[in-house]
């Protein structure tokens, strides 16, 4: 049993958190309701609908006969492909167990008591998690109310000389909203060199062709930016947990000082390296998330919702565009959420986000999306029923 005396030493700060949710697990709700777990549909977690990576699962099996030794805990390997993929130095290179990873690094090492971390609202909850537990000042700053996205200019007035960090996801979860590459680099250029922009790129391999920039060739001249991507979305390599940051060498330095020494283990950076390469793959999977988008985007206009446009592999429903339905007194996304859990389909409420009447929803494939749209038609039907 805990003494009181010793929970009452953890900051304020630290005990006032409430701890990170994640999409609910596909065996939860199986053993929940009763389903096998085949029949369970899960569109909460922004997967990939595909699995990973043929030449990546090669690459993990390979390593796994060698699992009795610890993982390279510089990542050499992973660097040495990543610096080749996209003709980086590797002194520009941080691994993190996922992209989340890279983000508290950052929050480690400049964010503290006294100081501001800027970011929207409905922007990804880890950067208050994070900021949070740092016991730095959260300055949240309004969305744009027409894409519920990052607005730069409230976010440029939002900057003082106490800012040590600026979190910009781009597209933004859970809205999906983007900003043109151009827009970005002038908010960079335009923010003081002592405070660092945390560029979050982690579904930009599902950005068009036209909306594509590459702001790994911003780094050279901006000592204040750091771009992270995720091994999770669209490489599939969710359940193995890598992702990686790049920025300045100086700054990089300085996260490998807080890095935990073996972050990302030995599969998951096998599979990483294999994965960058996998061309086929990644088209695949963005051509997959385009039709499902498309597909999810119709059928939810044809039932009267309001979409978002996104630029992720996800969507953002405004249930309450509809108009009023019985919900017993609960929000609207959490009522609807909780119906699709007993038809076998998992979505993603985002009242946490400041977003009661809405839902997110990943795309999955062309049957999963499918089964969605049918489950959330007998759901909605009942709950807008006179």
């Amino acid at each position: 049993m805990s003494s009181p005396d010793l929970t009452q030493r953890a900051p304020d700060y630290v005990r006032a958190i409430a701890p990170y949710q994640g999409g609910r697990p596909i065996g939860e709700i199986a053993r929940r309701f009763g389903f096998s777990e085949d029949q369970v549909v899960k569109l909460a977690s922004n997967e990939n609908p595909l699995g990973m990576s043929p030449q990546a699962k090669k690459a993990m099996l390979r390593a796994s006969e060698d699992l009795g030794r610890y993982p390279d805990g510089n990542g050499f390997e992973l660097k040495q492909a990543i610096a080749k993929k996209f003709g980086l130095p590797e002194n520009t290179i941080t691994l993190g167990n996922g992209s989340n990873d890279i983000l508290e690094l950052v929050a480690h090492t400049f964010l503290k008591p006294g100081v501001d971390s800027v970011y929207s609202d409905h922007s990804f909850a880890v950067y208050a998690l994070a900021t949070q537990a740092s016991g730095a000042r959260a300055v949240v700053v309004p969305a744009d109310p027409q894409t519920l996205g990052n607005d730069l200019v409230a976010l440029s007035k939002a900057i003082s000389d106490q800012t040590a960090v600026v979190w910009l996801a781009n597209p933004n979860n859970p809205t999906g909203s983007f900003l043109p590459g151009p827009a970005v680099r002038a908010f960079l250029k335009d923010l003081p060199s002592s405070t660092l922009l945390v560029l979050d790129e982690a579904y930009t391999e599902f950005l068009s062709p036209e909306d594509r920039y590459n702001a790994f060739e911003w780094v050279g001249d901006s000592p204040n930016l750091l771009v992270s991507r995720s091994f999770s979305k669209a490489y599939g390599l969710a359940g193995l947990r890598v992702g990686y940051g790049v920025a300045h060498s100086e700054v990089t330095d300085l996260l490998n000082r807080v890095r935990q020494p073996f972050n990302v283990n030995s599969l998951a950076q096998a599979a990483a390296a294999a994965a960058l390469f996998d061309d086929e793959f990644l088209e695949t999977s963005y051509n997959c998330n385009r039709a499902g988008l498309a597909q999810l985007t119709t059928g939810l206009t044809a039932m009267g919702f309001g979409v978002l446009p996104s630029r992720g592999n996800f969507v953002l429903v405004d249930l309450a565009v509809r108009g009023p339905a019985k919900t017993s007194g609960a929000a609207l996304g959490a009522s609807v959420f909780e119906a699709l859990l007993a038809k076998g389909v998992i979505t993603r409420p985002v009242g946490n986000y400041g977003l009661p009447n809405h839902l997110r929803v990943s795309i999955g494939t062309a049957a999963e999306n499918q089964a969605f749209l049918q489950a959330l038609q007998a759901v909605t039907t009942a709950l807008w029923s006179c």
